[in-house]
This record gives structure tokens, C-alpha cells and sequence, in this order.
């Protein structure tokens, strides 16, 4: 996730408040893919609780982590929340592991009553979190969030996060996840490219394709992804405008399973507007390839546009030349009907963090989580990665990246008008991995958008009848 720029960080995250949802399981049956872990579960590290220790870990318990090698890398939990856990804890010892596999390598130890303490759970083979809590392999981080914070004075850790944060983890009334990274998404380019041509941001359908025209006149791929792994960054574009259309409610009503919510008009001017950009403006050789492989053309001025969260910055940092400079725009309004203004953004807090309910040091875990949500740990995510977190106001007075920078007047002009988008992708997996094939045909392979819709609308009502698969309900 990225950030950039020396904007106050509280006035950017204040915006956050719009994105909290409260999530309430409906009756159902576990996910195959999840077991209840062994029937003797092991032995569990704990210690006296004090105002020292208000979670009550053995100060001399190992705690075992599991981070996602991706957009963030892992510097911070090496270099920053170790130490700082270290500080605090000197004879607890972090083993530490990292991944771009999350799902093949945790997963199989979840299922054995074995997993590690601490789990950052992320990626395109992230688990089904909905399903982990269902099996009541997640801790309920309920002491965590009422614990004081390490670092801000007369506050719990609940009350130093951004509004929302709490919620946007919580399933069936309790917490269980640390969404720790703020996010923002949009259309990416070069800023220094686009000085040099000329070239003004769409805020109009019209003005977006005839911007495409130029960029594709001037010998430049005008807009792509990566289909081969990346493919969820479009699903978010398409329903990112059909949200702007016909406001959030569209993607609740998806969320929510509603029969008929795929074949939502928004849904399909949206399908139509960015399948037309597929047929005319995209590199059809992207549907084979990978998010860095795409992202480097970018970097390298082949490719202008690229839909994607605020990560991206950090991500490519070691490929980015002086001659680049990130920045984002909102996505164009699609039609002059659309019932949010152009200026309208999907932002939210995202990157979960769990610890897992049957570990060695399930305390050990939720104390990693708390040291990760100290002002200190907040601040240096961000210096490190480019990107915001959901500590309020860990970053005032900084001096951050250009691309962040730009996120924040995107934010600054979208004020009461950013929404979180949908949660389909983390609650039923089925669902999410259908609309990344969906996207890849209407993009790639000529789709149209009544397909799609009909594609979608009946995987989302097999997922709804499904038994086995556990449901859940967003207001």
C-alpha cells in the first residue's frame, strides 16, 4: 500500500470514518476448505495480567509470525515491530517466516490445530477468513482492543484507531481481525508523463476515452493489468463505477447475496463502459502476464494508466526512475446520471492481521498485534512502506512520497464521498474467484456485459444456496 506526502495524516484518515461496516453471520455450515484442528489442541503460553502485561503472555514465550511477502514487503515486521516487541519483551522470542503463498502454507497448519501465532493474511491465495472465524480458529481480539495502547497515554488501543477499524474485523458482534492498512484506490499513472503531454485527468466517460485516444496516438498502451494474477484489481474498477452510479448499496446488495444484485443497471453500464476500454485500449498479451511484469511497463512509460490501491508505489520503488513520479485519480463518472459526484473514491482500511485461536501463544500474537498499533510501530510502517495505517494521526508533520501526496487531494476532494466497496472477495472465496475470471473474459476475450452480469448473478446465487458455506450480512 502507498502513501506520500507531508499532508496531515489525520486529516486523511479521518475519512476513514466512512468505512467501518459491522458483518453478522446467517446460518450455515462450514467452509470445506476449513478444519476444526486437532481434537487435543496444545498446550497455551499465558501469565499473570498487570498494567504491565494487560494481556497476560509469558514474558518468556516464543511468538511465531507468518507475513505476506507482497506490495508491503516485510521490512517492517523485521526491522520495526520485532524490535519494538523485543523492547518490551526481551526473552520472548519472534520467529519469524514470510510468504507470497499464505493459504498453501498456513492453511494445512490451521487445520491441524498447529498455526502460528500471528498471521498476516493477504494475497491472491489469501485464506477464507470467513470461514476461520466460523471454525473458531481466530482469537477474539476483544482484550486487545480494550488493553491500553503502548504509547498514547489515557487511551485503549480501540480508541487511538481511525472510526471503523474495529468494526470493519468484527464478524457476529466480535472482533477478530486487524485491518491495519488504509488504502486508496484509483487510476495510477505518471505524473511527470502526463505534464510533459499535456494530458488532463478525466473527470467525465467522454474525457476518459478521449484521453485513451491520445495516449494510444502517442504510441503508449493507454490502460492494462495483469490478468494472470491481478485480475481483482479490475473487478474493483468495474464495481468501484458502478458504485459511483448507483451509490453504495449496489455492492452491498452484492455482499449480501441479493438475488438480482449482479444484473443491477449500474452493474451492467459499468460492465459495458469498461468492456469497451478492454476491446479497444488494452494489450491483450496482459492477460498472461503478472502484476510486477505489467506495473514495470508502466514504469517504463509502455504502458499510462493502471488501476490499482496505494500500495503500488512502495511496491515498485526499486523499478521506479527518477523520470517517474506516481499520482492517482478517481475514477471518471460513467454517465451524467451517476448519483456520487466524479470526485467520489473507494478507500478503506484493509491487510489483515489475525491471531490464530489455537496457536502455542495466542496472547503472544494479539501483544505482537498491540506492539503493531503503538504510534511508534504506525509511524514507521509508513516511512517504510509508503503506506497509511489505521493508528490516527501516527504520521502528522511527516514528509511522505509523491503518490501519497496525491492520494491525500484525492481524498481532500472526495470529502464526505468515499465509500469502502464491497467484502464479497474476503467472505466467500467461490465468488471472488468467479469475478476474476468474469473480468478477464468481458476485458480480454471480447465478453459483453450482459455475460458478465448473468455470469456473476448465478454464481452468486449458488454461493446463497450453498449450505456448506457460511453467510454473512452487511447493513
Amino acid at each position: 500500500m502507498t502513501e506520500k506526502s507531508e499532508l496531515s495524516r489525520r486529516s486523511l484518515l479521518r475519512r476513514a470514518a466512512a468505512v467501518g461496516f459491522m458483518a453478522t453471520p446467517a446460518v450455515g455450515m462450514l467452509s470445506a476448505c476449513v478444519g476444526g484442528g486437532s481434537e487435543e489442541p496444545q498446550t497455551q503460553a499465558s501469565g499473570e495480567k498487570s498494567a504491565e502485561n494487560p494481556l497476560g503472555i509469558d514474558p518468556k514465550a516464543g511468538v511465531e509470525i507468518v507475513i505476506f511477502n507482497g506490495g508491503l514487503g516485510t521490512a517492517y515486521a523485521t526491522d520495526i515491530d520485532t524490535p519494538l516487541f523485543n523492547k518490551k519483551w526481551p526473552d520472548a522470542k519472534v520467529t519469524y517466516s514470510a510468504t507470497e503463498q499464505i493459504s498453501t502454507v498456513v492453511q494445512p497448519r490451521m487445520n491441524a490445530g498447529t498455526p502460528p501465532d500471528m498471521i498476516n493474511n493477504s494475497g491472491s491465495n489469501l485464506m477464507d477468513f470467513g470461514a476461520i472465524v466460523k471454525a473458531q480458529q481466530a482469537a477474539d481480539l476483544s482484550d486487545l482492543f480494550a488493553a491500553p495502547s503502548l504509547d498514547i497515554a489515557g487511551k485503549t488501543v480501540a480508541e487511538t484507531l481511525v472510526p471503523g477499524a474495529v468494526e470493519q474485523g468484527t464478524y457476529d458482534g466480535k472482533p477478530f481481525a486487524v485491518n491495519y492498512s488504509f488504502t486508496v484506490f484509483g487510476l495510477w499513472f505518471n505524473k511527470k508523463l502526463f505534464e510533459k503531454n499535456s494530458w488532463a485527468i478525466p473527470a467525465t466517460w467522454a474525457e476518459f476515452t478521449a484521453l485513451l485516444d491520445k495516449i494510444e496516438a502517442a504510441g503508449i498502451t493507454p490502460f492494462g493489468y495483469a490478468g494472470a494474477n491481478a485480475s481483482y484489481y479490475m473487478v474493483r474498477a468495474l464495481l468501484t463505477s458502478a458504485g459511483k452510479l448507483g451509490t453504495e448499496q449496489v455492492l452491498k446488495d452484492i455482499d449480501n447475496l441479493k438475488p438480482g444484485a449482479w444484473q443491477n443497471d449500474a452493474i451492467k453500464q459499468a460492465a459495458q463502459a469498461w468492456g469497451e476500454v478492454g476491446k479497444k485500449y488494452l494489450n491483450p498479451t496482459f492477460l498472461g502476464l503478472r502484476h510486477t511484469e505489467v506495473q514495470l511497463q508502466q514504469n517504463q512509460d509502455k504502458l499510462a494508466i493502471y488501476p490499482c490501491g496505494s500500495w503500488l508505489e512502495n511496491e515498485q520503488a526499486k523499478d521506479t526512475p527518477p523520470t517517474f513520479e506516481y499520482a492517482v485519480a478517481a475514477y471518471p463518472s460513467l454517465t451524467a446520471a451517476d448519483k456520487l459526484p466524479a470526485t467520489a473514491i473507494n478507500a478503506a482500511a484493509g491487510e489483515i492481521y489475525f491471531a490464530a485461536a489455537k496457536g502455542k501463544n495466542p496472547q503472544g500474537g494479539k501483544e505482537y498485534l498491540r506492539t503493531m498499533l503503538s504510534k511508534e510501530a504506525a509511524l514507521g510502517f509508513t516511512k517504510l512502506t509508503k503506506s497509511l495505517t489505521v493508528v490516527a494521526g501516527a504520521a502528522d508533520g511527516q514528509t511522505i512520497s509523491p503518490g501519497l501526496t496525491s492520494a491525500n487531494d484525492m481524498l481532500g476532494k472526495a470529502g464526505k464521498d468515499v465509500f469502502m466497496g464491497y467484502l464479497f472477495d474476503t467472505w466467500y472465496k467461490k465468488l471472488d474467484d468467479e469475478s476474476r475470471g468474469a473480468v478477464n473474459d468481458l476485458m480480454f476475450k471480447g465478453g459483453d456485459a450482459q455475460k458478465f452480469c448473468d455470469r456473476m448473478e448465478a454464481a452468486s446465487q449458488a454461493v446463497a444456496k450453498d449450505s456448506s458455506i457460511t453467510k454473512f450480512t452487511r447493513s
